[in-house]
């Protein structure tokens, strides 16, 4: 009996360690924020610094390539938008304070603090229903976020609670495959 409890508590010892050890890292430092369009170009529009934390999480801060998003006078406001033939898919700085912070398998403060709207070269004005967020998950080489449909006309005046990311599961839709000019967003 004793040989049998020994060899269960060292399985479970091994289980809780590999489960540990299979667990993947928080990105660190500074990283690309990568677009991927439909015609499969992979254009640099920014960066993203990861300063751990603790607790196991990052505080995030994302800055954008203004030498590749360009101006956009859009609603009486400048936007700084990634410009193509099909579409133009404009950057939305999330305007209200957050904790700013990611785990593991959270990444909701990142994905809000990359927002986009997209709109048609020959539309006149922002066109804030039409909003983008992008739901990361983490890879080997990254994190990798597929663009998801949002109102940004939601975040127009502060939630009641500013820990609390407004765009959950249920403010959220999916894109039919290939919908966006943006497929997606990598951060590697």
């Amino acid at each position: 009996m004793g040989t049998v409890h020994q060899a269960l508590s060292g399985l479970f010892v091994s289980l809780i360690v590999g489960a540990a050890a299979a667990q993947p890292a928080l990105p660190d430092g500074e990283k690309s924020i990568i677009a991927v369009t439909r015609d499969g170009l992979r254009t640099r529009i920014g960066a993203v610094t990861f300063r751990p934390m603790a607790g196991a999480r990052a505080g995030i801060r994302v800055q954008m390539d203004h030498a590749v998003m360009k101006d956009h006078f859009l609603s009486m406001r400048e936007f700084k938008c990634l410009p193509a033939a099909q579409e133009v898919s404009c950057f939305v700085p999330y305007p209200y304070a957050s904790p700013g912070t990611v785990s593991t398998g959270d990444w909701s403060w990142l994905e809000h603090h990359l927002l986009f709207f997209y709109k048609l070269p020959t539309d006149f004005g922002a066109r804030l229903w039409n909003g983008i967020i992008f739901k990361f998950v983490q890879t080997e080489t990254g994190l990798v976020g597929r663009p998801q449909a949002v109102d940004l006309n939601r975040i127009g005046s502060p939630p009641d609670d500013t820990s609390v990311p407004p765009y959950g599961p249920m403010e959220r839709d999916d894109f039919a495959p290939g919908a966006r000019w943006i497929q997606e967003l990598r951060i590697e």
